[in-house]
């Protein structure tokens, strides 16, 4: 990243910090999304005080069952509890970081519950081969879907790393299941399902890029097939978020393409498009934030 545009998206998060130490996704209230990408990428590059703050905000949001919220005011823990387990236990405080962890080692799509497989064994429906393979939905009681199942498992494998964890790693083996039975056909992800209304699905770049970045380590012929989509995908790319992840994504697989990025091609405006700026830049100098503790 050059060094202007680095200095831009640090200024951009510190002025849009708001006063109770949050950050929105563009301009209001403090979201709990937007504020984690922010703390990543402060920590990242050393500005420990306006990352302070944004913890300290999100400190006062857990829920009693371990879980986060997407923002003030909603009473049910979501999928951002795993944004906020990926940041580093000695931030956050041990006990609040670990309900965290258990909170998402506890959850898992609708489908693939005793309760839903008995009703469909009732009905005298087959039960699909990704039911037995669990992943994450965006709130309890769901379906589960890419995204929340890549975030549950960059998060868990980063507590993984920090000491033996046998019981979540299987979950996130069951999780990486579920994400590889989930890919289209021609490579990378789409949202969910790989065929809707009776057509293939096809992929999009912002979730390929973040279930690659979920699959670290995994070797296949599917993996390979969707680095293919990954790199076709960032050549064409017009979207910040979808261009972040996707980087994100073959940095993870030691995958991306040298030369010059085309950064001027690309408008950012949001927190967590300044954000990931920041992230990805960190990451190409060795310091990933969603692998190193």
């Amino acid at each position: 990243m050059p060094v202007w545009l680095f200095g831009m998206s640090i200024e951009l998060l510190l002025s849009k910090q708001n006063r109770d130490g949050g950050w929105p996704y563009f301009r209001g209230g403090s979201w709990t999304e937007p504020t984690v990408y922010a703390v990543l990428a402060l920590l990242s590059t050393g500005h420990e005080g306006a990352a302070r703050r944004g913890i300290d905000w999100l400190a006062t949001l857990q829920r009693p069952d371990g879980g986060w919220p997407p923002q003030a005011g909603v009473e049910e823990s979501s999928w951002v509890t795993s944004l906020v387990a990926l940041l580093p236990p000695r931030r956050v405080g041990p006990a609040a970081h670990g309900r965290a962890i258990g909170w998402l080692a506890g959850v898992r799509g609708e489908e693939s519950t005793l309760l839903y497989r008995a009703r469909e064994w009732l009905l005298g429906n087959r039960r699909q081969p990704e039911e037995a393979f669990p992943g994450w939905p965006w709130v309890p009681g769901t379906a589960a879907w890419v995204a929340p199942t890549a975030f549950a498992i960059l998060a868990l494998e980063k507590e993984c790393r920090r000491g033996r964890a046998p019981a979540l790693q299987a979950r996130i083996d069951a999780g990486r299941r579920f994400l590889l039975l989930h890919m289209c056909h021609e490579g990378g992800w789409n949202h969910g399902s790989v065929r809707a209304l009776g057509y293939e699905s096809r992929p999009y770049p912002e979730t390929t890029g973040l279930a690659l970045a979920a699959l670290r380590g995994v070797r296949s012929p599917q993996v390979e097939l969707a680095l293919a989509a990954g790199r076709r995908f960032l050549s064409e790319c017009r979207s910040a978020d979808a261009f972040n992840w996707l980087r994100l994504g073959l940095i993870a697989h030691n995958a991306l393409p040298p030369g010059d990025e085309p950064l001027s091609k690309i408008e950012r405006r949001s927190v967590p498009e300044a954000s990931l700026d920041l992230v990805v830049g960190a990451a190409l100098h060795g310091n990933d934030v969603f692998w190193e503790n």
